[in-house]
């Protein structure tokens, strides 16, 4: 068995609603794993239109791994949505020319906090808000409608406005095990073999399948 090809776009007959981002990204700031899923019945395939302020001039990357499923209205905010705040004002009077250019900022004055990553096998619910630079780890899940402003551990639920930890999926010998495994990159035959053990939870018994040629 070789489970869906991480070539299509939409990924099941009758889901119209979900789409593999990979396969319909343009911007190559995007970088985007095999088989991470954006669920909208609004123009699924559009998925860039959710990542807001991302300037090419910038340079800044979101990337996001594979086994990912985000949720409608999930927004990326990126660096380019950053003001100076070393002045008084933080107003952008450069942007609108006519003499107001000669206050531009120099790249160092504006905020920058460098790339969003996204690890693998994370759960990002239904409009839910990343601010740039932040990096959350693999097999996390980010609630509805939280706004995450700083990094999430693997295997970790935040949720809220800032977003916080509410509780760690596993114990910590057992998040290490399970970053150690990293199910997501076996080839995709293996997965498929195995998937009763990927989706139940018991490690051990992931740990035997990992094992297996």
């Amino acid at each position: 068995m070789q489970g869906p090809s991480p070539e299509q776009t939409h990924p099941m007959d009758g889901f119209p609603q979900v789409c593999f981002i990979k396969n319909t990204i343009k911007n190559p700031n995007i970088v985007v794993g095999d088989y991470t899923y954006y669920d909208d019945p609004d123009d699924s395939e559009n998925f860039e239109r959710n990542v807001l302020y991302h300037f090419p001039f910038i340079g800044d990357k979101l990337i996001i791994g594979k086994f990912c499923a985000i949720a409608r209205g999930v927004k990326f905010i990126m660096n380019g949505a950053n003001h100076k705040l070393s002045g008084i004002s933080t107003y952008p009077f450069q942007i609108f020319g006519n003499g107001w250019e000669r206050v531009m900022p120099e790249a160092e004055e504006l905020p920058y906090k460098g790339d969003t990553v996204v690890g693998h096998d994370v759960w990002i619910g239904f409009e839910a808000l990343i601010m740039p630079g932040v990096r959350i780890g693999n097999g996390a899940i980010v609630s509805s409608r939280s706004v995450v402003v700083a990094d999430v551990p693997a295997y970790t639920i935040v949720g809220g406005n800032p977003a916080k930890p509410i509780r760690q999926r596993f114990a910590p010998d057992e998040i290490a095990a399970l970053e150690s495994l990293a199910w997501w990159d076996w080839p995709v035959e293996k997965i498929t073999r195995h998937l009763q053990c990927i989706v139940a939870g018991d490690i051990e018994a992931l740990r035997h399948c990992a094992s297996e040629v």
